[in-house]
C-alpha cells in the first residue's frame, strides 16, 4: 500500500472521529460557541464524504466509523480543549497528505483542509484565551 493510501485511510478515520466528536463537543457549549461547533461539524462531514468519494474512485479500502470514540468532555472548557485537539490532529494528517501525494488535486484539497483546520484551531484557542500555534508545511523550518 502506498504512503498516500495509508494517509488517506488515516484521514478518513480521523474525519469520522471529528464528525462524532463535534456532536459531543457542541452539546457542552453555549449558543455562540455551538454555532462554531456546528460549522466545524459540517466542514468535517463534507471532508469525510469527499475522502470517501476519492478513495472509492481509486479503489482503496475505506474505513468506516467506530461504534464509539474516547472523548472526555464534561464542561464547556473541556469541550473547547477537545475541539483544539481534534483540529490540531487534523492539521498534522492533512500536512502528511501534502507530503505523501504527487496528485495536484489531493495536494490542493490537503492545503485547503489544513488551512481551514488551522483557522478553526486558532478560533478555539482564542475562545479560551490561549495563544495560537502553527503547524509548518513539509520542508519549512
Amino acid at each position: 500500500m502506498s504512503a498516500e493510501a495509508v494517509v488517506l485511510g488515516e484521514l478518513l478515520a480521523a474525519e469520522h472521529a471529528a464528525v462524532w466528536g463535534y456532536g459531543v463537543i457542541g452539546a457542552h457549549l453555549d449558543v455562540h460557541r455551538r454555532v462554531a461547533a456546528v460549522a466545524a461539524y459540517d466542514a468535517h462531514r463534507l471532508l469525510r464524504d469527499s475522502l470517501l468519494v476519492r478513495m472509492r474512485a481509486r479503489g482503496l479500502t475505506t474505513p468506516g466509523p467506530l461504534t464509539a470514540y474516547q472523548l472526555t468532555v464534561t464542561t464547556a472548557g473541556s469541550a473547547v480543549q477537545q475541539a483544539i485537539s481534534l483540529e490540531d490532529g487534523m492539521c498534522v494528517l492533512w500536512r502528511d497528505l501534502v507530503a505523501s501525494t504527487d496528485s495536484t488535486e489531493l495536494r490542493g484539497l490537503a492545503v485547503r483542509a489544513l488551512s481551514n483546520a488551522a483557522v478553526r484551531a486558532v478560533h478555539w484557542r482564542q475562545a479560551i484565551g490561549v495563544r495560537p500555534v502553527t503547524v509548518p508545511l513539509p520542508g519549512t523550518p
